[in-house]
């Protein structure tokens, strides 16, 4: 006969809840995170990093179909990751540093709030 798991008691603990959804439940740095989760997405991350990139470019580096390709950019763009501009029948693409800029600030943040010491237990 299997063994029950009884659920767990969570004590109250004096935790700041508000920094913790301020970090945790942060709409923006979700957005960012779920579009790099992506693998793919990673790696255009590192093509674009060397700066602006024609689409045609990137098909053939990554060896991407173009509706394969058109699929990760369209979300990396939904989520204000990249930018594109149109030039004749070319799309160039471009990582926005602004981004990059909040997401690093998101993470310096958090960083340093986490090496605060717990509240000592009742």
């Amino acid at each position: 006969m299997a063994a029950t798991v009884k659920p767990r008691q969570l004590k109250s603990t004096k935790l700041d809840m508000t920094s913790v959804l301020q970090h945790t439940a942060n709409p923006r740095a979700q957005q960012l995170f779920k579009v790099l989760a992506e693998p793919i997405r990673m790696e255009l991350v590192q093509c674009l990093g060397a700066g602006e990139r024609c689409v045609c470019d990137l098909t053939s580096d990554l060896g991407l179909a173009q509706s394969k390709l058109s699929f990760h950019l369209k979300a990396m763009k939904d989520a204000g990751l990249i930018s594109a501009r149109q030039q004749g029948r070319w799309t160039y693409y471009r990582l926005e540093a602004e981004s990059l800029l909040w997401l690093r600030n998101w993470l310096d943040q958090l960083a340093a709030s986490c090496v605060k010491p717990a509240s000592i237990c009742d």
